[in-house]
């Protein structure tokens, strides 16, 4: 949050510096782990995002976060274009990692334009969070956030959470884990499978960003426009 915030205060004095040149929004995408190295979980993360009260299977700890307040809207994305059950969805990431020391989520932050309405804003970050699932394979869950009480009221955002690993469907129509998504992968094993390096890769999904949001003003009538490059 506290770089979220630092982005949006230096951008927005960048904006009124350069008044008269083109229209300026806010351009924000970070992307972090969920590890277990530094004794987080997937459920965890998912229950503080989404607001809700999950169930870790693994360790047995409930993570109840129903008081949580700012949280506008939740939904799943899965590859197959459907959705899922939160604590299924998450108890069965953690299931599929076997390391101590395992990966079992990744977040992505994006600042959502405060130029587009609501409604704009929540079918923004749906449409990326279903592009991340289309791109990687992986489940998708997104939670759109007002701005922080204390923040700019200007700063809203969501957290989309993806699965590190890529699922299908089983007959059953249950889901089942595969192997790590590309973007997980170590420089090491993406050269071998002919990718660059993961830095190019949170490149792309940054300007993939930036494409997204840039449509979506452009259709909402607006002139302002996000720049990957911020």
């Amino acid at each position: 949050y506290d770089l979220l915030r630092k982005s949006v205060r230096s951008l927005r004095d960048k904006a009124r510096a350069t008044a008269g040149a083109d229209a300026i929004a806010i351009f924000h995408a970070s992307t972090k782990t969920v590890s277990r190295s530094t004794g987080r979980s997937s459920v965890a993360a998912a229950a503080y995002r989404a607001g809700c009260e999950l169930v870790d299977e693994r360790t047995g700890q409930v993570h109840d976060y129903t008081r949580k307040g700012g949280v506008v809207e939740t939904c799943i994305l899965t590859p197959d274009g459907g959705s899922a059950e939160r604590n299924a969805l998450w108890n069965a990431a953690e299931s599929a990692e076997k390391r101590k020391d395992a990966r079992t989520a990744r977040e992505w932050i994006i600042a959502l334009p405060s130029e587009l309405d609501a409604a704009d804003r929540s079918d923004l970050a749906r449409s990326f969070g279903a592009a991340l699932a289309e791109r990687y394979g992986v489940a998708v869950d997104v939670a759109v956030h007002l701005p922080d009480r204390e923040g700019d009221n200007r700063n809203h955002h969501a957290h989309v959470l993806t699965t590190t690993r890529q699922v299908s469907r089983d007959d059953a129509g249950r889901l089942v884990f595969g192997d790590k998504a590309s973007i997980e992968l170590s420089d090491k094993a993406r050269r071998a499978a002919g990718l660059g390096p993961g830095a190019d890769e949170v490149r792309d999904v940054r300007e993939l960003w930036e494409r997204l949001a840039n449509q979506r003003l452009e259709r909402a009538g607006r002139a302002e426009r996000i720049d990957a490059r911020s």
